[in-house]
């Protein structure tokens, strides 16, 4: 008849597991595992946002949006060029300042209504 030697300090999958739990509340502290979680939830979340495609479409929409923000610009050009304001080297933000002044200066929009 053969012995077998059993190994006295073998460790499982499942031993690992509960020493794992056990060394995190012993490091982390019972308050912070909950931050952990969430924390590996929304990278979870967002690796399969981007694994299917929805990442694509979210920059897809910013795209469309600075579009249209630089056909604001671009009208805003042209309606400063009609004006006679020069719009070269200027910021969407100065344009209208200047724009609104300029109508005002020649009586197109009406001053603060009081």
């Amino acid at each position: 008849m053969a012995i077998i030697p059993v190994p006295l300090f073998s460790l499982g999958p499942n031993e690992m597991l509960i020493l794992l739990i056990f060394a995190l509340l012993l490091f982390l502290g019972p308050s912070k595992i909950p931050e952990l979680a969430r924390s590996i939830g929304e990278a979870y979340r967002e690796f399969k946002k981007a694994a299917e495609g929805e990442y694509h479409e979210e920059v897809e929409v910013k795209k469309e949006e600075k579009k249209e923000e630089e056909l604001d610009i671009e009208q805003l050009k042209a309606l400063a060029m009609k004006l006679g304001v020069n719009p070269e080297g200027k910021s969407a933000e100065e344009l209208k300042k200047e724009i609104i002044a300029k109508a005002k200066a020649e009586g197109l929009l009406d001053s603060e209504k009081k």
